[in-house]
């Protein structure tokens, strides 16, 4: 590898690039709201369910599923902990497991845009393509060394 090349990985390594904070945030926020939609669903009845008045259809067809949703929930929150731990600390593992979160939220909006919610669909692969272009770009992949 040139020297330049070097360089400019080493430099991308110790700086944060315009953005970096910002999507480590975003993991966990997304860890914390998996985490309170996992405990409203496991011990239902608490001062906490009122948090779903803001969904009433969502949180109907999750309760529906019963246990086992509140765990994939829980699951979820904690991988997400993971990778905005990892994130931070500038792990290649967090930034894979980034990628991954975000390009499973891809996939997960064109099936309800192939299903017929276009609008939430949309909107959704518009959103999550675009933080997965950023995640994808050689300064973001270079600062995790």
């Amino acid at each position: 590898m040139p020297d330049n090349d070097r360089a400019t990985l080493d430099l991308a390594a110790r700086t944060k690039p315009r953005g970096f904070t910002a999507i480590g945030v975003f993991l966990f926020f997304g860890a914390i709201m998996a985490s309170l939609a996992a405990t409203t669903l496991l011990w239902r009845g608490t001062q906490l369910d009122r948090v779903w008045v803001l969904n009433p259809t969502a949180y109907a067809k999750l309760a529906s599923f019963g246990r086992t949703i509140g765990l994939l929930f829980l699951l979820l929150g904690t991988v997400l902990l993971a990778a905005g731990i990892g994130w931070f600390r500038r792990r290649l593992w967090g930034w894979k497991l980034a990628v991954v979160i975000i390009a499973a939220q891809v996939l997960g909006d064109a099936v309800n845009c192939i299903r017929g919610d276009l609008v939430r669909g949309g909107t959704g692969v518009i959103i999550a393509g675009a933080l997965m272009l950023f995640l994808l770009q050689h300064k973001i992949k270079a600062a995790f060394g």
